[in-house]
C-alpha cells in the first residue's frame, strides 16, 4: 500500500498498537507522522516507523487534499474520519 497522507493506519508496535490513526505528515521512506485527533493531536503528531503501521485502504481524499495544501486540518475532522471506519472493513488483506 502506498504510504499517502490522509490514509487510515493501524499501529502495530508500542503502547498504541491496535489504534487507529491518519498520516498527517511523510518524514522520509520510513517515517510518517500520524495523528488520532484526541491523545495524539494534529498539533503534535506521532512519529512513526512505517514497519509499525498496517495500511489499510481507508483513505480521506479531503484530508489528502487539505494536508498537501497546507490547509487547517482540524482535530474534530480527523475524529470524524476515523469514527466512520471499522477496523475489519479496512484492512488491507494483499489481495
Amino acid at each position: 500500500m502506498e504510504v499517502e497522507l490522509g490514509r487510515i493506519v493501524i499501529s502495530k508496535a508500542g503502547r498504541d498498537a491496535g489504534k487507529l490513526f491518519v498520516i498527517t505528515g511523510i518524514i522520509d521512506e520510513a517515517s510518517v507522522y500520524v495523528a488520532d485527533g484526541n491523545l495524539r493531536r494534529i498539533e503534535k503528531p506521532k512519529k512513526k516507523n512505517i514497519k509499525h503501521l498496517e495500511f489499510t485502504r481507508g483513505l480521506s481524499r479531503e484530508l489528502n487534499k487539505k494536508l498537501i495544501n497546507k490547509e487547517k486540518v482540524t482535530n474534530a475532522e480527523i475524529r470524524k474520519y476515523l469514527g466512520e471506519f471499522e477496523i475489519d472493513a479496512i484492512i488491507d488483506t494483499g489481495s
